[in-house]
């Protein structure tokens, strides 16, 4: 297994210990329910607290990203982007589907990434030019032909009246071809399901890099196709993304071209 792959598995896995601990503690959610942003703020200190505490007793020199230090510096070799809790509504409100993820950047290219769904113990990870695999099973994309069958996920992550405008215009469109819409609230779990076949398809919009970085590996390494809007490769710049395999891919792009 390639060393920092082994490492950021044993980080995931580590925040995953620490994810199910707090989940289960009977009670713990409802005494913070008056002020559940520093409970889980603390959460989410303590997770990131211990994973690169694990990740930089390895690689002291590589430089660790998370949503409070997300700028993605242009001139540093390695970068590890981690995402606690996604989603963290999911994990407040009890609801079983979030994940914690991890994406090694060398030289501005993704080459290592791993999602770890804690609650149903599945191990995502993909190696540039080496797949996919969940759970140490090589896993391929969906093979979909046709977008009136597909299952496609979307996100409403960061409202506002120019996203929600754009936004409802997309839905729209996929909504007369495509009756089969998810709305998970983990896009770090929806690339992950798109790589191993069980969602089709995903279009989102506004997202961090910590949403889809991960997922955007595990996606192409899977056989999938992963484009912005336009059906170019901007997305870590604009933060909207179309993935899936590249039929269905294809057909929501024509669709978009119609807006």
């Amino acid at each position: 297994m390639h060393p920092i792959l082994n490492i950021a598995i044993r980080a995931v896995r580590k925040a995953g210990i620490i994810l199910t601990r707090h989940y289960e503690m009977t009670g713990y959610h409802k005494t913070y329910e008056t002020n559940h942003q520093t409970l889980y703020r603390n959460i989410k200190q303590e997770i990131l607290c211990q994973m690169s505490a694990l990740i930089l007793k390895s690689y002291p020199e590589h430089l660790i990203l998370t949503e409070d230090s997300i700028k993605m510096e242009k001139n540093l070799n390695t970068q590890w982007l981690i995402n606690p809790i996604d989603s963290t509504v999911n994990y407040r409100k009890k609801l079983p589907h979030f994940s914690v993820s991890i994406t090694v950047r060398i030289k501005r290219r993704s080459e290592i990434s791993v999602v770890y769904d804690p609650m149903r113990n599945e191990l995502f990870y993909a190696i540039r030019g080496q797949g996919a695999q969940l759970n140490g099973y090589r896993i391929r994309g969906g093979f979909s032909r046709d977008i009136n069958n597909a299952i496609i996920a979307i996100s409403f992550p960061y409202v506002n009246n120019q996203n929600h405008k754009t936004y409802s215009h997309i839905i729209n469109r996929i909504l007369t071809q495509c009756p089969h819409i998810r709305s998970s609230g983990s896009s770090s779990l929806d690339l992950a399901y798109i790589a191993s076949g069980r969602i089709d398809a995903c279009c989102k919009i506004g997202l961090q890099p910590l949403d889809f970085s991960a997922g955007e590996l595990l996606i192409r390494e899977a056989g999938g196709l992963v484009t912005d809007f336009s059906g170019a490769h901007d997305y870590f710049e604009s933060g909207n993304l179309i993935a899936g395999n590249a039929r269905i891919v294809k057909a929501i792009l024509t669709h978009l071209k119609k807006l």
